[in-house]
């Protein structure tokens, strides 16, 4: 409850300020399928291009209270980790073979709550292509719990005179790229990869929706 609590104050008051920093401008895959709202549990799933994907995606998604898996060097600075926590974000030490993560994910998404994770695990360095190849988290989770993925692409575009430009993906349900008769670690590369193709579907179809508008 402190959670939500929380995030609805954040929002309420950071409204203002985030629309003049990112004016973002929200687009569909298909509406009438999904829109801004998701139904929990359920995890949305975006690329990754700068530590302000976090806070726009706060504003996206305005009804729902996103638990978001974070590396473990944003709650290293005191005042930023406390905030991250408050705000009921989900620690991943990345360089630590320790999972407990994962069980914490699990119990949300059965609470019906909503995870937001960014499966490139880190942002890209200059050079690399983008995204990055997918880590398994999301998917595994999403077969796990049998919930969808709502698949989300940001163009990064913050803080400068062009528009933050997001746009919205019908659901990837794993049931639909999954088969009894594999392994869970075959299904889960199965989900992974559509999940990966379907981001990279996005980045082309918010290039024409821009140019349509």
């Amino acid at each position: 409850m402190l959670i939500k609590l929380f995030n609805a104050f954040v929002k309420l008051t950071g409204w203002l300020p985030q629309f003049i920093c990112f004016r973002t401008k929200i687009y569909y895959e298909d509406k009438a399928v999904q829109g801004r709202r998701v139904k929990g549990g359920a995890i949305v799933v975006s690329n990754h291009t700068s530590v302000f994907d976090y806070a726009v995606y706060l504003f996206v998604f305005f009804g729902v209270t996103l638990r978001t898996v974070m590396a473990e060097v944003l709650f290293e600075k005191k005042v930023l980790g406390a905030f991250l926590k408050l705000m009921g974000g989900i620690r991943v030490d990345r360089d630590e073979n320790e999972y407990g993560f994962m069980s914490k994910c699990e119990k949300i998404l059965q609470n019906r709550g909503v995870l937001c994770i960014f499966p490139e695990g880190r942002l890209p360095r200059p050079g690399e292509e983008k995204p990055l190849p997918f880590k398994p988290g999301a998917a595994y989770l999403s077969l796990a719990e049998n919930v969808p993925i709502i698949p989300v692409y940001t163009n990064g575009s913050y803080f400068n005179k062009k528009r933050a430009r997001v746009i919205i993906g019908a659901p990837v349900y794993p049931g639909d790229h999954s088969d009894p008769a594999k392994t869970d670690k075959e299904n889960t590369e199965a989900v992974n990869a559509a999940l990966r193709k379907k981001l990279l579907y996005l980045e082309k179809l918010l290039e024409e929706r821009q140019k349509g508008k």
